[in-house]
């Protein structure tokens, strides 16, 4: 008999039949409330998860922080702890279980749940170049969390308390191809390259500085050396400089030949398109007359709706 524990996982979706199934199945025997968050999908998405037990709830997407922000205002969660889970994503059987028998046991203080995620990669566990294990605060007591409103690599942070950290198995494994890969990441790269323009030139609200007790510290730490040093250099010699420090020094040959396609694009190629996208909206802001046409270039090259 499965042990549910008080918990409701929030899981955000825009054509997502390939995964969708396979997620529910992952979280159904702890979870007591799932809500899927569909952005109007025309793959059978939103049916699938009526039949996997879900609540189905529509909203337009401007960008995941803005998606996730709408789900907690507005989703009827009763559980007293909530967890934020991609559709691409697993809950092995081991963390399933941890969650079930260790979540109701926690201390009032700890009000956050950190997990350590793996990425698959073509059928892969990528192990090396400083990707495993990536901590995420990913379960925490509801109203004791928000996420940041970012356009990309938005983190959650607590409002108050203190997390641990759960062991357990949790999986990134898209199952998409490589066409697939590179157009999430090209997409990816317009929205990072908007939240680091933001940055330096405060176009748009302040962003939160991550804290170590307001989320996992790994984040904390990556966030401050990409926003102090990575930043700040050439995106020519930092993505180079990155790519040779995740390959050789964390050690990303051991992945094999999988691994090195995935660490040339992800940890290479990618970080240069963001640098160059970067540098192609500058220079679009310096030829901009008015601050509506600088919103008009930006929304033009990202592909972003800034409303």
């Amino acid at each position: 008999m499965s042990l549910k524990a008080n918990i409701a996982v929030i899981i955000l979706t825009y054509n997502e039949a390939i995964h969708l199934p396979r997620a529910l199945d992952h979280i159904r025997s702890f979870a007591r409330e799932i809500f899927v968050i569909d952005s109007f999908s025309s793959d059978g998405t939103v049916e699938l998860a009526k039949a996997g037990g879900a609540q189905v709830l529509q909203h337009p997407f401007q960008n995941y922080a803005r998606q996730f922000e709408w789900a907690l205002e507005n989703a009827p969660i009763t559980s007293e702890w909530v967890m934020r889970l991609d559709a691409d994503e697993i809950i092995e059987a081991d963390l399933a279980a941890e969650i079930a028998v260790n979540l109701p046991i926690l201390p009032p203080e700890v009000t956050g749940v950190n997990l350590n995620r793996k990425t698959i990669f073509q059928g892969k566990f990528i192990r090396w170049g400083g990707r495993y294990p990536l901590t995420l605060l990913r379960i925490w007591r509801r109203g004791k969390a928000r996420i940041e409103d970012r356009w990309m690599d938005e983190h959650m942070y607590l409002t108050d308390g203190r997390t641990v950290t759960f062991r357990g198995g949790f999986a990134d494994h898209n199952l998409y191809d490589l066409t697939f890969f590179t157009a999430k990441h090209n997409s990816y790269a317009s929205r990072e390259a908007l939240d680091v323009l933001n940055q330096r030139l405060h176009l748009f609200e302040p962003q939160l500085a991550l804290t170590g007790e307001a989320t996992a510290k790994q984040a904390k730490i990556k966030r401050f050396l990409k926003e102090s040093v990575y930043n700040r250099l050439p995106f020519e010699i930092s993505a180079t400089l990155f790519f040779l420090y995740r390959y050789v020094v964390q050690l990303g040959f051991l992945d094999g030949r999988r691994g090195l396609v995935y660490h040339v694009l992800q940890g290479f190629w990618y970080r240069f398109l963001v640098g160059a996208k970067l540098r192609e909206l500058e220079q679009a802001v310096k030829r901009a007359t008015s601050e509506d046409e600088v919103r008009s270039e930006i929304a033009r090259l990202t592909r972003q709706k800034l409303d």
